[in-house]
């Protein structure tokens, strides 16, 4: 069924822009703050940039997950009033000397040991609402936190870099470094808990004052993502060593003589439609549940393509071709 938007204006605004002594936006009060400015200026619609865990660059675009939440949004002032980390504490970390600018090097060093401690002091465990949490994200979290283990574990390196057994999710694998990593794990599943549980207050706030949040989605996944490591069978990939065989991008056009070079995995399209498209059902499952309404940047590779082979350092009219799949 079609619906279509109510006419009304509003803003593009991403997470990580919105103010913050603690180096980049959060959850917090700038965003309930940005939030009834919105309202006093009668718009009525909040687009956020993705908001998933970003990879190596950082870009919102190349994300460790399509259903995860970025970590560096949690809102630590939030977490100082519930007594699981203090300003001492906080304000012992280096966020950067540009107030506008995110050093994202100095966020990656300090943030995740900060949220280490809150995770220690948190009474979650065997609460209603984490058992709730878990429940509901069964399809996706503990494969993505036995992803970030597994990561940490490797030293932060790509999938692709690590042992073959874990690397090809060997089932006595995956049992072992779930048993190894168990703590980890159990710290990426409360990072997750309380990205959603911050993320829902603000939205119901935000649905309150009659703002609807429209959420970006990229068409494609990163490589180095818990998705293509758990489901490499609905990627286009090499079944020998599960690198690309061809990757996503555009040719030449007016903006670049080149073209562009995404490097993203394609989607194998018949696979997926042997599964009837689960995983995309999934995936839009639980954007709806984050999202009042949801935006597909390059909707357009849904139904067609371009294929570019793996190796290229540009995308060149000769070396790249068009794929068009079922609608």
């Amino acid at each position: 069924m079609r619906t279509s938007l109510e006419r009304g204006a509003g803003l593009l605004m991403p997470i990580s822009s919105l103010p913050s002594p603690f180096g980049i936006g959060t959850l917090g009060a700038a965003a309930y703050e940005f939030v009834d400015w919105l309202k006093r200026a009668r718009q009525k619609y909040w687009q956020v940039l993705p908001v998933g865990p970003t990879s190596y660059g950082d870009s919102p675009y190349q994300s460790f997950s399509a259903f995860a939440g970025n970590p560096y949004f949690i809102d630590l002032d939030t977490l100082v009033k519930e007594g699981l980390l203090t300003y001492e504490e906080i304000n012992a970390c280096y966020w950067g000397e540009n107030p506008s600018k995110v050093a994202y090097d100095a966020i990656f060093y300090y943030r995740f040991p900060l949220l280490r401690k809150a995770f220690e002091r948190s009474g979650h465990k065997g609460t209603e609402a984490f058992e709730d949490f878990c429940r509901e994200n069964e399809n996706w979290l503990p494969d993505y936190s036995l992803y970030m283990a597994c990561k940490a574990h490797f030293e932060h390196r790509e999938w692709l870099t690590w042992d073959e057994d874990i690397r090809f999710r060997k089932p006595e694998a995956v049992k072992k470094y779930g048993e190894m990593l168990g703590e980890d794990v159990e710290f990426w599943q409360f990072l997750q808990y309380k990205f959603f549980e911050q993320w829902n207050k603000l939205r119901i706030y935000a649905n309150d004052q009659g703002i609807k949040i429209i959420g970006d989605i990229p068409i494609y996944v990163a490589l180095d993502s818990a998705d293509v490591w758990v489901h490499p069978e609905l990627f286009q990939l090499d079944e020998e060593n599960l690198t690309p065989v061809k990757v996503a991008g555009v040719p030449p056009d007016a903006f670049s003589d080149d073209g562009q070079l995404w490097g993203n995995p394609l989607y194998d399209w018949d696979r997926l439609e042997e599964t009837d498209f689960a995983w995309w059902k999934d995936r839009m499952k639980s954007l709806a549940r984050l999202y009042d309404i949801v935006r597909i940047d390059h909707f357009i590779g849904v139904v067609e393509y371009y294929s570019i082979p793996t190796g290229r350092r540009t995308e060149r009219p000769e070396s790249g071709e068009r794929g068009r799949e079922r609608s």
